[in-house]
């Protein structure tokens, strides 16, 4: 995938959904991972001839995993390539989670955790946006964690506003596949996560459950995505309740 066809995909999701305007203050938040650190980069790129103005600066939390602060310098010498300041919230997550909690599905504290700090940097910054790196496969993977695991029909919005901390969620490359992701990436710093749970989540399971069907159904992925973003084709039954109320 070269950077033309990337940033194509993603100008799609930001006129799709209206996520940025002018005067927006944008930072991005980057673990180090393939789709943080490529959303990154693009975002950089969109900037260059955006026909919105707006800012944008990195932030990076540091879970600190065994107590060590993680080597985020390949991150720090991307951003100084493309111009964008690059700030590392340093916190303790890490030893809370699995050293002090010791929790047995630790995936949802560390989440809330890492959200609570990125938020409160960002606030503490001046900025009004976050972006993350979730994509296309992403919302599928949300949608069947909700269902196989809380009995819910639900994923996240490409667009999201947080009350409580005044600022809004965006997610940029929601047009974009993990695959491309993975292809585009090869050429770009990343740093590996030392995340002890690392690879053995939920999350790893249900993208294990759908390889798998994608074995006799080649395009699950693009149905999946399909009926998740096109209103016209839900129907369950909420609407044969409406129905049934008309008649």
């Amino acid at each position: 995938m070269t950077t033309q066809q990337m940033l194509s995909r993603l100008r799609r999701g930001i006129s799709e959904y209206q996520l940025i305007r002018d005067g927006d203050k944008i930072a991005v938040g980057v673990s180090g991972g393939k789709d943080s650190v490529t959303l990154l980069k693009l975002l950089a790129e969109y900037q260059k001839f955006s026909p919105e103005k707006f800012e944008l600066i990195a932030i990076t939390v540091d879970l600190k995993f065994n107590k060590k602060p993680t080597d985020f310098s390949p991150i720090k010498t991307l951003c100084n390539s493309l111009g964008v300041k690059y700030y590392i919230e340093s916190t303790d997550i890490g030893e809370i989670v699995f050293d002090l909690r010791k929790e047995s599905n630790p995936c949802a504290l560390c989440s809330k955790m890492r959200k609570g700090a990125l938020y409160s940097k960002v606030k503490e910054l001046g900025f009004n946006k976050i972006a993350i790196g979730h994509h296309s496969d992403d919302l599928i993977d949300t949608f069947l964690l909700s269902l196989f695991y809380e009995g819910r029909l639900s994923t996240f919005a490409p667009k999201s506003y947080l009350s409580k901390s005044d600022i809004t969620l965006i997610r940029p490359m929601i047009m974009v596949k993990e695959s491309e992701v993975t292809a585009y990436s090869k050429n770009l710093p990343i740093v590996d996560s030392c995340c002890p749970a690392n690879k053995q989540t939920k999350r790893e399971y249900v993208k294990n459950v759908i390889s798998d069907v994608a074995k006799e159904v080649k395009n699950v992925r693009e149905m999946m995505f399909t009926a998740l973003t096109h209103s016209e084709r839900y129907n369950l039954f909420d609407k044969f309740d409406k129905q049934i109320d008309e008649i």
